[in-house]
Parts: C-alpha cells; sequence; structure tokens
C-alpha cells in the first residue's frame, strides 16, 4: 500500500480511533515523545535547573500584566493582585522551561510549551467565579442570576454536543441572508459545482475571474452577506466572476485523491471557462484553495498553457516548513494517528480540524466565551461568521492523508516534487503575475511562512499584508473601520529580502486591500467587451453542494 492511501480499518486503526475519541484526535504517542525528549534533556542540564529554579523563587515579583485577561482595573485589588500574578509568573516560568534547552528537538519543545499553555489556559483564575472580580462583581449585582442563566446555557450546549449539532439559532441561512448573491450554477460534476456571478456593468472585462476556495470550508466565506461578498464586489468592477462550489464527501468519496481534486475541481472549471468561449481568465485561491491553484498553475505552466492572464493567492502557503503552531499538530506520528481515525469511517470529520484551529487561540476561542456564556450568562449573539463557522466540511481520508504527507510533512510542492499527472511540476515555471495577500495575525497561514512565495517564485509577485486574522483579514470591504494593509512590488530579477525587511520598508495604507487588488486585476486585463451573452443554467446560487 502506497504511504498516499487511504489505510484499511484494520484492528489497529479501529483501536486508535476509538483512542482518538479520548484525546481528540491527538496522538498520545507524539506527545509522550515530546515530553520524553525534553524532560531528559532537563534532567541532565543542571545549569539549566539552577536557572528555572532561580526563576521560580523571583516568581512572587511583580510581572507585567500585559494579558488583556487581566486588563480590567479590577485585577488591582487584592486577592485578585496576587492570583493574576503567580498565574503570570507560572505561565513565564514554562516559557523560561521550553526554551534554550540544549539538545531538544525544537519541535517536541514547542509541543510541550503548547501542551503547558492548555493546561494552564485552562487554570486561569479568570475561569473561575470565585477567583474572577468581574464574575463576582456581577453575581453580587445580579444575586446570582448570572450564574443560573449560564448553568442553563451550559446545559444547552452540552445536549447540543450530545446531539453533535451546533451553537447556533437557524436565524442565520444559506440562500436567506447568506450567499444571496444572484447567481446560476453552469457546471456540476461528482465533486464541485461552479457557480457564475455576471457583472452589473454594461462593460466587462474580456477575462473572467475564478476563484478557488478551500476544500476545508463552505465557498460562501467569500459571499457571507450583502454586505460583505467579495464576489459581489468583483462582479461590480465590471468582472464575471465564477467561484467552485466543492462537495462535503462521506463515506462513498474516501479514495478521492489529491489528482481528483486537480482533475474534477480547478481544471475541470478552467475547461468549462475555456469552452464558453474565453481563452484567458483571471485565477484566485483562498487558504488550501490558493494551495491548489499553485499546483494546477504551475501543472499548466510545465505543459506550455498560458491561460492564466494572472494568479492570485489570499492567505495560502506554498511552502510548508514554517506553517505556525498548527504545524505541531503534524508529525508522523500525528498523521498515523488520523489516518486510523480516518479509515474507520472514510474521511475526516470536520470538528477535527475545528478542534485544532479553537486550540491554537484558546483564550479568544475558547476560555473568553466560556466566562461570558456560563459565568457572566451573556450568550454571544448569532452572526454570519459563528453560521457559517459553524457549517463545516469534512476530508476524503485519501486525499487529506496525500496533503498532510506530501505537502505538510514532506514539503515536496516547494521542493519540485510535487506531482500532477505523474510528473513533478515547479512554482518556479508560473510566468503568470502574482497577487499574494497575507494577513497579519493569521494563526492557520502565518505571514511570513505566506512570504515564502516570493523566494519561490519566478515572475513578478505583488505582495500585499493587511491586519486581522484569516478570515477577517480577507473580508476587509471597504469602508470597514480600522483596516489598513501594505503593498509592495518584486519584479522578476530583483533580490529577495526577508520578511521582517519587507515589513519594516512598507508603511501601512489605510482601508481595505480590495481596490487595490481590483486595480492590480484590471491593470492585467485585455480590453473591455460587451456584456457575455446569457449561458445555460443548471440551477441558481448557491447551488446544491453548499447544502451537503
Amino acid at each position: 500500500m502506497s504511504a498516499d492511501q487511504a489505510r484499511p480499518a484494520g484492528l489497529d486503526a479501529q483501536w486508535h480511533a476509538a483512542l482518538a475519541q479520548l484525546t481528540g484526535g491527538l496522538s498520545p504517542s507524539a506527545l509522550a515523545t515530546a515530553y520524553l525528549d525534553w524532560w531528559l534533556h532537563i534532567a541532565g542540564s543542571p545549569e539549566k535547573q539552577a536557572e528555572l529554579l532561580k526563576l521560580a523563587l523571583e516568581g512572587a515579583e511583580p510581572q507585567e500584566r500585559s494579558d488583556p485577561r487581566f486588563a480590567d482595573p479590577a485585577w488591582d485589588a487584592f486577592p485578585y493582585s496576587h492570583l493574576a500574578q503567580g498565574f503570570l509568573a507560572t505561565q513565564n516560568w514554562w516559557d523560561a522551561a521550553t526554551t534554550d534547552v540544549h539538545g531538544v528537538d525544537p519541535k517536541h519543545a514547542s509541543i510541550v510549551n503548547f501542551a503547558a499553555r492548555q493546561w494552564l489556559d485552562m487554570l486561569s483564575p479568570a475561569n473561575f467565579a470565585a477567583t474572577n472580580p468581574l464574575v463576582r462583581k456581577r453575581t453580587q449585582e445580579e444575586q446570582g442570576q448570572n450564574l443560573l442563566r449560564g448553568a442553563r446555557y451550559w446545559m444547552e450546549d452540552f445536549n447540543r454536543l450530545l446531539a453533535k449539532a451546533p451553537r447556533t439559532s437557524g436565524r442565520h441561512k444559506v440562500g436567506k441572508d447568506l450567499a444571496t448573491t444572484p447567481g446560476d450554477v453552469v457546471m456540476r460534476n461528482a465533486l464541485v459545482e461552479l457557480i457564475l456571478y455576471r457583472p452589473t456593468t454594461e462593460i466587462v472585462h474580456r477575462e473572467p475571474i475564478l476563484i478557488v476556495p478551500a476544500w476545508i470550508m463552505k465557498f460562501y466565506i467569500l459571499d457571507l452577506t450583502a454586505q460583505r461578498s467579495l464576489v459581489a464586489y468583483l462582479r461590480d468592477q465590471g468582472f464575471e466572476v465564477f467561484i467552485l462550489s466543492w462537495k462535503n464527501p462521506d463515506e462513498a468519496d474516501a479514495d478521492l485523491s489529491l489528482q481528483d481534486y486537480v482533475d474534477l475541481g480547478v481544471r475541470a472549471a478552467i475547461q468549462h471557462i475555456k469552452d464558453i468561449g474565453h481563452p484567458r481568465l483571471h485565477a484566485a485561491g483562498y487558504c488550501l484553495g490558493g494551495t491548489l491553484l499553485s499546483i494546477v498553475s504551475a501543472a499548466l505552466a510545465r505543459d506550455g498553457d498560458d491561460c492564466l492572464a494572472s494568479v492570485s493567492l489570499l492567505a495560502a502557503q506554498v511552502d510548508f516548513s514554517e506553517p505556525g503552531e498548527l504545524g505541531l499538530f503534524i508529525n508522523e506520528s500525528q498523521v498515523a494517528f488520523l489516518e486510523d481515525l480516518m479509515a474507520t469511517r472514510g474521511y475526516l470529520k470536520a470538528d477535527q480540524m475545528t478542534g485544532a484551529f479553537q486550540l491554537l487561540r484558546s483564550n479568544d476561542l475558547i476560555w473568553s466565551r466560556v466566562i461570558r456564556h456560563y459565568l457572566l450568562g451573556e450568550r454571544t449573539a448569532d452572526n454570519p461568521l459563528m453560521a457559517w463557522n459553524a457549517d463545516a466540511t469534512r476530508m476524503p481520508a485519501r486525499m487529506h492523508t496525500e496533503y498532510l504527507r506530501r505537502l505538510f510533512l514532506k514539503n515536496d510542492l516547494a521542493k519540485g516534487r510535487f506531482k500532477v499527472d505523474g510528473k513533478a511540476v515547479a512554482l518556479s515555471d508560473i510566468r503568470a503575475d502574482i497577487y499574494c495577500v497575507a494577513t497579519e495575525t493569521d494563526h492557520v497561514s502565518p505571514w511570513t511562512s505566506v512570504y515564502r512565495l516570493a523566494l519561490l517564485s519566478d515572475t513578478d509577485v505583488t505582495f500585499v499584508l493587511t491586519n486581522g486574522g484569516h478570515n477577517g483579514g480577507i473580508l476587509s470591504e471597504p469602508g470597514h473601520k480600522g483596516r489598513h494593509f501594505r503593498s509592495g512590488h518584486k519584479a522578476e530579477g530583483d533580490a529577495h529580502i526577508t520578511a521582517p525587511k519587507w515589513y519594516d520598508a512598507h508603511s501601512p495604507q489605510d482601508g481595505s486591500w480590495w481596490p487595490h487588488w481590483a486595480g492590480w486585476l484590471q491593470q492585467h486585463s485585455n480590453e473591455r467587451t460587451q456584456t457575455a451573452a446569457p449561458q445555460k443554467t443548471l440551477g441558481a446560487a448557491p447551488g446544491r453542494h453548499v447544502l451537503g
């Protein structure tokens, strides 16, 4: 059996899948290996032990309180100030204990640090009613009603968890107030639907835009609401906009491969756009959709097909050597554990990936909500982005195995070893100009990792860094307050500069990056033409696949 093929569901796989229910999908072997490596080196380093002992003895000294959990002035009063100081001192001690330990694998040290931080975050004094001054004040003011509401909210959420239902009221629905931009499904196959949004202008750009979203998300993150729709914005700039809507795979799709996602997804869409009279087009990919688009773009260039007028990559990595904290979940032991987990059902459940993303920002995505919902008795109002987050997708076993092994573990794409049609592709073959967007606080695709595209490409690259996170930074519609971005251009042949130097050399510009991108696309488009003739439709947007 090839290392990239889906693993059969034998006894080992069934045992590991059962174990995964207790560990949240994390490999116990990977954690134990990291801890053993760290502990053995600490045990054999008396100088480091003395340093940590000294730090522990100094822990009573005042700590800098930059942690937002303790920013409220109420934490300045006794005894809360001492609780906060003790917590921060413990946090600093663990940071010191897992850095600069000579001989420890840096990834193992990061895993130990990450695991310790999860336990510390759980035990923070901010998370308990008796040790959080804001909760105690609210409890006194409401005579405990906040805690009663919180208990009711906890029961509601626990019952939803047992029923495997997301905590949304159903207020926001696809086709009702989500994904409402008028469009038509113009192609459908076993894996994707291709949706067309016709321009609202009388004169349109000759080259349309094809958008490739990630297969781990529903496409309508880019058509969230009438006010926050990237596809509607591009449509209003005079572009025909096509977007892929991926099928949500199930057990029958276990053997779908990355090659299938190339052929049935991006290639099929490009061929359809060609067949209806567009020999050239702009292509844009978001997150893993951008990774997939870069693979297809390199394959097209290898084969001498110059149909791409430009390539735009939005929060997309092509080099996985420095993937950020998400890389802590990806090693041989962890991938093997996930393969066994997928073998029992043919796919990776959506909540497995969601849980990993939440751990990366446990303060923001887990414990702040625990405090707000169950201690303060406040419910977060349902919103469109929350509804989209709950509408996650699955991943077929074979494709996810290939993705983790060939891209994350082996980094084959960046090293010129990734194969399409049995032949390797190289990013340096891409001749179309590239527009690359990264976001400053991205925990999924760290901007310094995204920036490595400039090192691996051999064409003109416009790199844009916008404030915000993985989703919020991309959904940066004009008029959104507090937005800014940096932009720079690297021409073919220019010397490479490091990410920190690039950041220092480019000043922020106020506003959304969307108009900047639209202007760039217009510069890379040919003369305008009359609005395209109507096309045969298979149904109205948002189509069938998005409802799966």
